[in-house]
């Protein structure tokens, strides 16, 4: 074995000597001459030129493969463009006005309270809740829909509409400023803020600020896509036809406006339409503020639509907003050129700009009408505040001829009734004030309740009062059913975790004066079904009954009173319960001790036992009702 390893290792070395020596005597490649070389070079740059001149070659071929675009293409981009920018504007316009309302929804329904019959200081709500919710549509629907409810009046809600008016002036100056490239940066920055905050106010004043960039970036899409409309001289000609260069052109402008707006359902849309078409110079400044006066009568037609199924003083404010609005565009159209060269006249002043259709070079490099944006403003502006300045003065007049010339209708009962507007869900401060109002006239409506039982049981002759408590009890009933369903439908929408506890908060109150209603329906049942077998209580039974009453009713006013909220109160609350439950326990051994002295009917020992337990349930309801009020828990 030791044999064959030196044997191998000598073989091993001897292949790999020879392998050696086989290399060293490999030839060198041979020294080229000077003159092969130069030629090897000059082939190579020739082969690198023809791959390059291949390659442009090939370049060129995919460039003459790419057609140019047709009318139709930029027609179609053009108008993708300016839908996508549209529905992008307008779902802007609804998260900033809802988040705004999410944050503001308390001081909102403080401003509502405010109102009174002082007409300035409703108007200056009504400017102050537009410029807040970023909508005159959303704030006058709202005067319209407490009419409806009467939590205002009427001569307050025409205060208010003007002061809409006033307030959807801002959105044009919104507008006016030019940070629409900004647009994704806002919504990406607000977004992030948005989606990783938890405090609930910078979360929602986030959603609002992602609007704000929406309605930039949905502006700024709008005036792209517009802009490749000068190179289609059939819209140009289309356009040539609402000229507003005669009183019959800015008629029909004002049309045109009118129209648009009612389909959009926005004046604040329009309003970017009619910026984004002047500003590209599709039309012209003349033109545009024409265009705005018709959007002024469009924007009528949501509150009108919100009027229809409503009571007559809710139509009687929708007629005036869009009278308002009507008579206003009427006075001024008639003397257009003037307003127009008064606008200019302003302009001028302002800015040192004799023409507002001049085209010039903005900061991107795109050539615009730089201020012709806002000479629209302030054509919106203008004339906003001039027909409230002269509309104010008259308006208790202005309620009278309404009362006048739009009458109650004849037959219908002045009664109570549900008037909850589900068109101010859109507006959840303004729908949570209503359905608070309804539980307002629920708790008084039970408050009636105990006065006819109470009648009832006085009284011989006591059919009316017995009929009042079955008609009451029936009309809580729906109230509470119309007020647990307008209130889910409240919850379903954008709300603040306030809003959303007062939501709740509601819909507890409301069964609670809905079971204070049915129980009392079920004592006057007791004592009919007394009258009904010829049966009735002692003297010493009544009285003890009158007197039971008089404490529940005094406790029932106690715990609705909007006085003291506080720890010592609910001590003094929880005190009278205590001796009103002491009361019934009294009453109740009392009624024990009777009966065992002397004979008495089982229906009437049953039926004042069943009174005392319907008292002592709608005194804990009661309890429930207090702590459901004040938040306790």
């Amino acid at each position: 074995m030791h044999r064959f390893f030196n044997s191998f290792l000598l073989t091993t070395f001897a292949i790999f000597g020879i392998s050696l020596s086989a290399l060293s005597q490999e030839k060198e490649p041979p020294v080229k001459a000077p003159t092969e070389v130069k030629q090897e070079s000059a082939d190579e740059v020739k082969d690198a030129a023809k791959q390059l001149t291949q390659d442009e070659l090939l370049k060129a071929k995919l460039k003459k493969k790419k057609k140019p675009k047709t009318k139709a293409d930029i027609f179609k981009d053009m108008i993708l463009t300016i839908i996508g920018g549209l529905g992008i504007f307008l779902l802007g316009m609804k998260f900033m006005s809802d988040g705004i309302q999410t944050v503001a929804g308390s001081s909102l329904r403080k401003l509502i309270k405010t109102v009174t019959d002082n007409k300035y200081m409703a108007c200056t709500v009504g400017v102050m809740i537009t410029v807040l919710v970023q909508s005159s549509s959303v704030t006058t629907v709202m005067a319209v829909g407490f009419v409806n409810s009467t939590i205002m009046e009427l001569n307050q809600a025409i205060g208010v509409i003007l002061g809409a008016n006033i307030g959807t002036t801002i959105t044009g100056w919104i507008l006016v400023l030019k940070i629409g490239k900004y647009g994704g940066i806002i919504i990406g920055i607000a977004t992030f803020l948005y989606l990783f905050t938890k405090n609930e106010a910078i979360k929602y004043s986030a959603f609002a600020i992602v609007g704000i960039g929406m309605v930039f970036l949905g502006l700024e899409m709008m005036k792209n896509g517009f802009s490749p409309m000068k190179e289609f001289p059939e819209f140009i000609e289309w356009f040539k036809r609402f000229e507003a260069t005669s009183y019959l052109g800015v008629l029909k402008c004002a049309l045109v406006g009118c129209v648009l707006t009612v389909i959009v359902q926005s004046s604040s849309a329009t309003l970017g339409i009619t910026i984004a078409l002047a500003s590209v110079g599709v039309i012209e400044f003349h033109t545009a503020a024409a265009l705005v006066l018709g959007e002024n009568i469009g924007t009528t037609i949501t509150a009108y639509l919100a009027s229809l199924n409503a009571t007559t003083n809710a139509k009687r404010a929708a007629y005036f907003h869009v009278a308002f609005n009507v008579i206003g565009v009427a006075w001024i159209t008639a003397i257009f050129p003037y307003y127009v060269s008064f606008i200019e006249w302003l302009m001028a002043s302002l800015h040192g700009v004799t023409d507002l259709n001049v085209m010039g070079a903005d900061k991107e490099g795109h050539m615009v009408r730089i201020h012709v944006s806002e000479g629209i403003a302030l054509v919106h502006t203008i004339f906003n505040v001039t027909n409230v300045l002269l509309f104010l003065p008259f308006t208790a007049i202005f309620a009278k001829l309404l009362k006048k010339y739009v009458p109650d209708k004849k037959g219908v009962s002045g009664g109570y009734k549900t008037q909850l507007d589900f068109h101010m869900l859109q507006s959840s401060f303004a729908a949570i004030e209503q359905s608070s109002f309804e539980l307002e006239k629920m708790k008084m409506k039970a408050s009636d309740m105990f006065v006819d039982l109470e009648k009832f049981c006085d009284k011989k002759k006591n059919g009316k009062f017995s009929k009042r408590i079955f008609e009451s009890e029936s009309v809580l009933d729906e109230v509470q059913t119309e007020v647990t369903e307008f209130l889910t439908e409240v919850l379903c929408g954008t709300l603040s975790l306030e809003e959303t506890e007062e939501a709740k908060r509601q819909l507890l109150l409301a069964d609670e004066y809905e079971s204070v209603s049915d129980y009392i329906m079920q004592i006057l049942k007791f004592y009919m079904k007394l009258n009904d077998f010829g049966l009735s209580l002692s003297e010493d039974q009544k009285t003890e009954l009158q007197k039971l009453h008089s404490k529940i009713y005094e406790f029932y006013d106690v715990v609705n009173s909007d006085g003291e909220n506080n720890d010592e109160y609910y001590e003094r609350i929880m005190e009278q319960n205590k001796q009103l439950t002491q009361t019934i326990k009294k009453l109740r051994d009392r009624h024990w001790d009777r009966i065992s002295l002397e004979k008495m009917p089982p229906l009437l020992s049953t039926t004042y036992k069943d009174i005392l337990t319907s008292y002592r349930k709608i005194k804990n309801i009661l309890v429930n009702i207090y702590e459901t009020r004040h938040n306790i828990k």
